[in-house]
């Protein structure tokens, strides 16, 4: 496995790397608080030493935190263990961060994160509800467009890059372009039925990519909304990928339908016994291809997964990530640029995968340049949306603000119905049940801050 560390070697020196290249080998008991350490030294940006701490801390202390971070070094192959960890600790965080701050002060631009990339829009599947539906003819980026928008990232000290689709297993170029760019690591949204044994063996030999395998439930629920023997083949693609020591993950989105059933501990314990070490859940949004509002999660189940999902931070080894209702982590939506935006396969530039307007297209413009769109500076005067952090979407908690941002920026839709989410059935439909989340969710937030708990940001401080 080739590994590219100019970037880190450049500001550490040679030495710091081989000591923390060191550090993730022999025993996870007493290397991992001595890497934690090593990282502490080596963080620069903002409140990184503190959140290094934490963690150091987490380890000590929270036997579910140190059972997580322990796999993470038994369960990972080496080589995607030591690439995963220099790409996204070091080059994308302690060192990506400082030059994205580095960059700010001197253009005056804010520069995210992250973002979310489709290199196609084509895919093996027709899901019921899937916005990526909704594209009437399929778009592929060329490799050399590709190419030159991930050398402007590294450029502006981004090295995590998030893709979509479509699906990204069919993009025939999607190797070639992690291999070129081998000190960036790429999270993949995928449906996971293109991962055989090959691709999962391509994938421990390139180790900066990790899949996030979509499933909505057991066999008859995914199987239900992607097809039947879909269930059975993303499973056997987990086993591949665990078999390997891949670093994979899985997407799940929430509606009404499954809200239990894929928050329930037997749920969890399988995906952990799958070898899954994180998880991305998503609140099924009424666009894409026939939206159905009837998927949409109840305010009542969105306020139950708030207790639910911290529940079970406290009590299981992974990650799981609420990208609705963890808005207090991240101080509210991260959209427009803020942490992240959404390029899709026609180049089009987004502020969210799920706010299908752009003014601008990376085609004919820089990714500095695409930073600076009038829609993203409409995002980020209005953010936070609400201060209360359970509320944090201008699509679905704050619809007037994103009908005000479409129309202060001139956005286009960027694909026929897009503009569905701003008026008629379904706008007056997100209005009522937004009035209902607020009605809900500033009585939850109200009570954690009068208990000093807004949110609890971690395993350890969710077990207190």
């Amino acid at each position: 496995m080739r590994m590219n560390l100019d970037f880190a070697k450049r500001f550490l020196g040679e030495k710091v790397i081989e000591q923390v290249l060191n550090y993730m080998e022999g025993n996870p008991e007493t290397n991992i608080p001595r890497l934690l350490r090593l990282f502490e030294t080596i963080a620069r940006a903002p409140g990184h030493k503190e959140s290094v701490q934490s963690a150091r801390e987490a380890f000590e202390n929270d036997p579910v935190m140190r059972k997580y971070l322990i796999s993470l070094f038994t369960d990972l192959d080496p080589g995607v263990r030591k690439k995963m960890g220099c790409n996204t600790i070091i080059n994308a965080i302690l060192l990506g961060r400082p030059r994205q701050i580095q960059v700010e002060e001197k253009e005056g631009i804010h520069v995210p994160f992250t973002f979310l990339i489709d290199p196609t829009s084509a895919c093996n599947l027709k899901c019921v509800g899937c916005w990526a539906g909704a594209y009437t003819k399929h778009d592929e980026m060329e490799p050399e467009l590709f190419d030159r928008i991930l050398t402007e990232a590294k450029e502006l000290g981004i090295y995590a890059i998030v893709m979509s689709g479509g699906e990204p297993f069919v993009y025939p170029h999607l190797f070639d372009i992690a291999e070129k760019h081998n000190d960036m690591v790429f999270m993949l949204y995928t449906n996971g039925t293109r991962i055989d044994e090959k691709v999962a063996d391509r994938l421990r030999e390139l180790g900066n990519m990790s899949p996030a395998i979509s499933i909505e439930g057991w066999e008859e629920r995914t199987d239900r909304r992607r097809g039947k023997g879909v269930f059975k083949k993303i499973t056997q693609a987990m086993d591949y990928l665990k078999e390997r020591g891949v670093l994979f993950g899985a997407s799940i989105t929430i509606t009404r339908e499954n809200a239990e059933e894929i928050a329930s501990d037997e749920y969890i314990d399988f995906l952990i016994e799958k070898g899954v070490k994180y998880i991305w859940t998503f609140h099924y949004i009424p666009i894409g291809r026939e939206p159905n509002l009837d998927l949409m999660v109840l305010p009542e189940q969105r306020a139950w997964l708030v207790d639910r999902i911290y529940q079970l931070r406290s009590e299981k080894p992974i990650t799981i990530i609420d990208f609705w209702n963890d808005g207090a982590l991240i101080d509210g939506c991260i959209a427009g640029g803020r942490s992240y935006f959404h390029i899709n396969a026609k180049g089009e530039v987004e502020p969210c995968a799920f706010a299908h307007f752009a003014v601008d297209n990376i085609r004919e413009k820089s990714l500095k340049e695409v930073l600076q769109s009038p829609i993203f500076k409409a995002y980020q005067k209005r953010q936070p949306f609400s201060e209360n952090m359970l509320r944090p979407c201008p699509i679905i908690d704050v619809p007037e603000a994103l009908r005000e941002i479409v129309k202060e920026s001139g956005a286009h839709p960027t694909h026929a119905g897009a503009e569905i989410v701003l008026s008629g059935e379904i706008g007056e439909y997100l209005d009522r049940r937004a009035a209902k989340w607020k009605e809900i969710s500033d009585e939850i937030w109200k009570q954690r801050r009068e208990e000093g708990r807004p949110y609890r940001r971690s395993m350890a401080e969710s077990r207190q």
